[in-house]
């Protein structure tokens, strides 16, 4: 099936559409190292790895609809990734309307899933990003002056604090923060959970944790392209919750890592900041992630802007 696929997208230059390999779950007996001219580059696990190093835009699996068992088991692996997933109908005997097909060329597929911003979308946001960014920087500069000279005279060490985190398609990024703790005490890694008077934070750094303003560096993120002003938020490399990685606690919860992640977000703004020290917590705050995810847009984010400041203010496990 997945030969007569890849005759039928090959025999249509026109199409757009650029085959850079093939992926299969079964061995070298059962599939061959070559399909239809294509080097097979590994297993659906080794997909997730490719698709994040080499950025694809579209996978179109073959598997026949009634195989729903491993439909299934492929899909739970996918769905993470933020690329259009398609399946292939040529071979399909079964026919539905010609509405319920989009098509690669003149080859039918069903739609699974969809990226979640794509095309104009991608552009709108990143205006937004860029303009409403540099404005609030220009605004919010006397503030973060003062902030800098606050954390600058009251401890030793650099003003800024750099971390590598998680973001868009769980490529690495450093985001800037206002430095918060004592230098010699740093977690770079995010790897022990800062709770309620933890004594590595600094006076300065214990009140500009707790009103986020430890945070206002990152609208350079947002210049540079790093980050959205609305999104899910970084992840850290080794933040746990109940001392269990995020990732671990949360089946699929790399998916929130489809968009770019943002300053502030949907889980943000509804109390799910903050200290994450149950499981429940984080499971809460990816479902808000998601849900911002399947349902953005401009105004989505305008709103959640707005709430910000007064999300801020309710907001009392912040430390």
């Amino acid at each position: 099936i997945a030969e007569d696929l890849i005759r039928a997208l090959d025999a249509q230059p026109d199409s757009g559409i650029r085959i850079v390999g093939v992926f299969d779950d079964r061995g070298d007996q059962r599939s061959d190292a070559v399909v239809a001219g294509y080097p097979k580059l590994g297993t659906v696990d080794d997909l997730v790895a490719y698709a994040r190093a080499t950025r694809l835009d579209l996978i179109v699996f073959t598997i026949p609809v009634t195989a729903e068992d491993r439909i299934l088991q492929m899909l739970a692996k996918l769905w993470v990734l933020p690329i259009d997933i398609r399946l292939s109908a040529q071979a399909s005997k079964l026919r539905l309307r010609p509405r319920a097909y989009s098509y690669l060329g003149s080859v039918p597929v069903l739609d699974v899933f969809d990226r979640p911003m794509a095309d104009w979308d991608i552009i709108a946001k990143s205006v937004f990003d860029r303009i409403v960014g540099l404005a609030m920087l220009v605004a919010l500069a006397p503030v973060m002056l003062v902030i800098a000279a606050a954390v600058g005279l009251t401890s030793k060490g650099p003003i800024l604090f750099r971390q590598k985190r998680y973001g868009f398609n769980n490529e690495m990024i450093e985001v800037y923060k206002f430095r918060s703790m004592y230098v010699d005490q740093g977690d770079p890694t995010a790897s022990k959970l800062v709770t309620r008077s933890d004594p590595r934070v600094t006076p300065v750094g214990r009140f500009i944790r707790r009103t986020s303003l430890d945070e206002l560096p990152q609208l350079f993120n947002v210049i540079k392209g790093e980050l959205s002003l609305v999104g899910p938020r970084p992840h850290a490399l080794q933040a746990k919750a109940a001392n269990t990685l995020y990732d671990q606690v949360v089946d699929g919860y790399f998916a929130r890592h489809k968009v770019k992640p943002g300053i502030t977000g949907w889980a943000q703004v509804n109390g799910w900041r903050g200290e994450t020290d149950t499981s429940d917590k984080i499971q809460r705050r990816v479902e808000h992630d998601l849900h911002y995810i399947e349902n953005w847009s401009v105004l989505f984010d305008i709103r959640i802007m707005l709430a910000t400041p007064l999300s801020l203010i309710r907001t009392t496990n912040a430390y």
